[in-house]
């Protein structure tokens, strides 16, 4: 099992949480699974940004982003070169750091 590390996030995790994943599995799914209730308005299907957060450490584990996700975090609030999508950030043997953005966009909840 890998280890993920979440920073404190004062809506989702205040105190911050320490979780584990088993390789394979997205950094999402584990968020979810641990109840760390990240937003996630597509399903996971790479269609938005909500799950945005930023690899402090761990990064290259998670493999290269591809072209639609790269395309798709150029919207995301806070955006770092460190920063992947979670629904699409797939867990490795290495451990991971993630800190989730203060904000988040959602064009279908902010009507856009």
């Amino acid at each position: 099992m890998t280890v993920i590390r979440i920073l404190p996030h004062a809506a989702l995790c205040p105190e911050g949480k320490t979780i584990s994943a088993a390789p394979g599995t997205s950094v999402c799914e584990a968020l979810l699974e641990n109840g760390v209730a990240i937003e996630h308005a597509c399903d996971m299907s790479c269609a938005c940004t909500t799950c945005h957060v930023i690899v402090r450490e761990g990064f290259n584990s998670l493999g290269e982003a591809d072209e639609t996700e790269d395309d798709l975090l150029d919207r995301a609030w806070g955006l770092t070169p460190q920063s992947r999508l979670s629904c699409q950030a797939i867990v490795a043997a290495t451990d991971l750091v993630i800190e989730i953005p203060k904000y988040t966009i959602n064009h279908a909840r902010e009507n856009h």
